[in-house]
């Protein structure tokens, strides 16, 4: 009766915790309410904006344009950030860490930029493109052999 116990009990205390919060999530396909794809998101906001954003820091801008080009690019992640969130498409806390990463990153960027400081800006790319791979290892479909 005690192994019995011993066992079973975390094992249905494991179970409950799934039924009561639900199982891990995979990638969330939109919102609840706007059309929006999560997608179209990323190929139509989110790596355009963080592919510009990382050439831009291999070789700084040498003109104010330049520099310019840098904080829209870090500004529209760091909105994309707060759509990652929005309209109910959060599954997790992994999504939710990435998200807060992104905002967080993508703000530190921005000031860098503001000071043409390419070393700063470098090491908020770091920081985004981390929470990025840390949300799709988590979320993003795996790919069809």
């Amino acid at each position: 009766m005690k192994r019995i116990l011993i066992v079973g009990l975390p094992t249905l205390a494991a179970l409950l915790l799934i039924l009561t919060i639900g199982p891990a999530t995979g990638q969330v396909k939109k919102g609840k309410t706007r059309p929006l794809t999560t997608h179209q998101l990323m190929s139509g906001l989110v790596r355009p904006n963080c592919a510009a954003l990382g050439k831009g820091v291999k070789k700084a801008p040498t003109d104010d344009k330049g520099w310019h080009a840098l904080a829209t690019n870090a500004a529209l992640l760091n909105e994309a950030s707060y759509v990652l969130m929005a309209d109910g498409r959060c599954p997790d806390g992994v999504w939710a860490g990435a998200a807060k990463t992104l905002r967080e990153g993508s703000a530190a960027a921005l000031k860098s930029i503001d000071q043409q400081d390419a070393a700063g800006t470098a090491t908020a790319f770091k920081s985004m493109t981390q929470a990025c791979a840390a949300c799709h290892k988590a979320h993003r479909p795996k790919k069809k052999k």
